[in-house]
Parts: structure tokens; C-alpha cells; sequence
């Protein structure tokens, strides 16, 4: 993992940061510095958080192994690299906030659930691919698991919204990254904590394009798990898009990303070698940049409409 940036962007909250039980934790129009959540941090240092093993969590293992059984991530995860997946997860402990975030996705936001689940899941094959030291990728590639927490502040009927999203959706929708960055900074009592990065991060682009901070993404695991998290958000059925994108498209959908400067080409390779029934090693993975694929019908992600109705 990259050392932090010395130097901390601080931000101002456009829109509230609040608890799993909808306790206001942070206002709308707060400047965080990093003095300011130095601050916030000190407040939790006297709680005490008995961690408890992620996989033993309600039907989280049930759920995992089901998934990672389902098309197309069946070709990816044959019994070996289930496995390797699943003897990871199980090194894993969590806070007891985290966990029943889980079960509040899994109740209200079906595809959140499963889209932690799967980003964690795949994550943790292209970060023993991609990272020398095996010791690290073992706890960053835990972030994966909770890099969307700030949903949590989001209203349920943007997360579910089966028709275009309206411009204040859409900000609302993004504030996830900064609002998952303050509680985990909280929640872990340290904003420099690694999952409370990929929280911030896991939407930002190598070129700078992407959001809450427009920043260019350097570090090799937060861009593992933001490539991961397009990926499986494209593979997903959505209230936006009742069909998902087929494997192929979406991995084209990538390659154009790596091709504009977004993401790092040896981060993509591994990902397409890990779909193709060979099994290259990535840096022997050759990709084409032909587009064959045709994106699903009635797919309404990044229509922005002015107004509601």
C-alpha cells in the first residue's frame, strides 16, 4: 500500500452524515479538516468494539458461496479460487456497526448487500495477483467489503429509484464517498485508516475524473477495488437497468476506461484473466480494444433529468 498523502484535502459536507439508526452524526455544510475529525475521532477513543467474525455473520457465508456460483462469476471462481476467497474471508473480523450494516443493506438495498459481498470476493484474487507482500493485501482487501458504508445516509428511495435520476439525486448519491469516509474514520478512530480511504476514494480515476474530491487514484489496492466495484455494478441487475450487462460488455465497458487514462491497464488485464478459460497470467493477458458488446436495453445509468416527473 502507498504511504498516505501528507497533505489532508479537507471538504465541506453538502449534505448530512448520519448513524445506521439515523442519529444526525455530522450536518450539512460542515468543513472537515483534518484537526476537525482529529476532533470528531476523540469522542469515540473511550468506546470499546468486540469484533466478531465476518463469515459467521446472519447468512453471510451462505450468501457468498452462493453468489460466487452464479453467473458469470462461476467462471471466475472455479473450486480453487473459491477457496482462496472464502479462507480469506474467514481470517476477517469486523465491528459489530459494520456487520449490522450488512444486514441492513440486505433488508432494504438487496443489491448493495450483494455488491459488497461480490467487490470483496473478487478483490481478494486480483490483489494476490497485483500486491508483492502477501500480509498486506490479506486486511486491505477487507475495505472491499465495506468501500459503499456511506450508503447508509442515503435515502432509500434514490438507492431504489427505478426511473432517472434528478441532478440533486445524483449529489446525493455521491455524497456515499465522503459520508462512508467520516463515519469509518469514526467508527475505526483513525481517518487515515485504510478502509476509511477506499470509502473516500473507491469513485475517483486515475485522470482525475471521477468524484467527491477529484483527485488522481495512485494506490494500486483502493484502484483494485474501484475496478471491482464498476465491474460488478455493471454485471448487476439495477432498478435503473432491469438487465445486466453480459460478461463481455462489461469487460469492454472497462477496457474503454483503461484505454481513456481512468484506470491502470495492468489492474484491468488481471481482471479480464481472470474471466478468460485459459487463465493467462495477466501481464500475458492481450485484450482487445474492439467493442462487440452491447450495452442492456432500457438502461437508464447516467440519464440525468432536470426534475422530478
Amino acid at each position: 500500500m502507498n504511504p498516505m498523502s501528507k497533505k489532508f484535502i479537507s471538504f465541506k459536507l453538502d449534505y448530512p452524515v448520519y448513524t445506521l439508526d439515523k442519529r444526525l452524526f455530522l450536518p450539512a455544510g460542515k468543513e472537515l479538516t483534518s484537526e476537525a475529525l482529529d476532533e470528531l475521532i476523540a469522542t469515540n477513543m473511550d468506546t470499546s468494539y468486540q469484533t466478531l467474525p465476518f463469515l459467521e455473520y446472519g447468512t453471510v457465508y451462505d450468501d457468498i458461496l452462493r453468489l460466487l456460483q452464479d453467473p458469470p462469476y462461476h467462471a471466475i471462481f472455479d473450486e480453487p479460487k473459491r477457496k482462496i476467497a472464502l479462507n480469506l474471508m474467514k481470517k476477517i473480523n469486523f465491528i459489530p456497526p459494520i456487520l449490522e450494516s450488512l444486514e441492513y443493506f440486505k433488508e432494504n438495498d438487496f443489491y448493495t448487500y450483494r455488491h459488497t459481498l461480490m467487490v470483496f470476493a473478487i478483490s481478494t484474487i486480483m490483489a494476490r495477483d497485483l500486491l508483492e507482500k502477501s500480509e498486506d493485501w490479506i486486511m486491505e482487501a477487507m475495505a472491499g467489503t465495506i468501500h459503499d458504508y456511506g450508503k447508509i445516509c442515503i435515502p432509500l428511495q434514490i438507492l431504489n429509484k427505478s426511473d432517472s435520476l434528478t441532478r440533486t439525486d445524483r449529489s446525493i448519491l455521491e455524497h456515499h464517498a465522503l459520508a462512508g469516509f467520516v463515519v469509518l474514520s469514526y467508527l475505526l478512530k483513525d481517518h487515515r485508516s485504510f478502509a476509511a480511504r477506499v470509502a473516500k476514494e473507491h469513485h475517483e480515476r486515475r485522470d482525475g475524473s471521477g468524484y467527491p474530491l477529484a483527485i488522481s487514484l495512485r494506490d494500486k489496492m483502493v484502484e483494485i477495488i474501484a475496478v471491482c466495484d464498476v465491474y460488478d455494478a455493471l454485471l448487476s441487475p439495477r432498478p435503473y437497468r432491469p438487465i445486466a450487462y453480459d460478461n463481455r460488455t462489461a469487460l469492454e465497458e472497462i477496457i474503454e476506461m483503461a484505454q481513456g487514462g481512468k484506470l491502470s491497464w495492468d489492474v484491468v488485464q488481471t481482471l479480464v484473466s481472470h474471466s478468460r478459460k485459459d487463465r493467462p497470467h495477466f501481464r500475458e493477458c492481450k485484450l482487445s480494444t474492439e467493442k462487440r458488446g452491447k450495452p442492456p436495453a432500457e438502461n437508464l445509468y447516467g440519464i440525468i433529468v432536470e426534475k422530478e416527473g
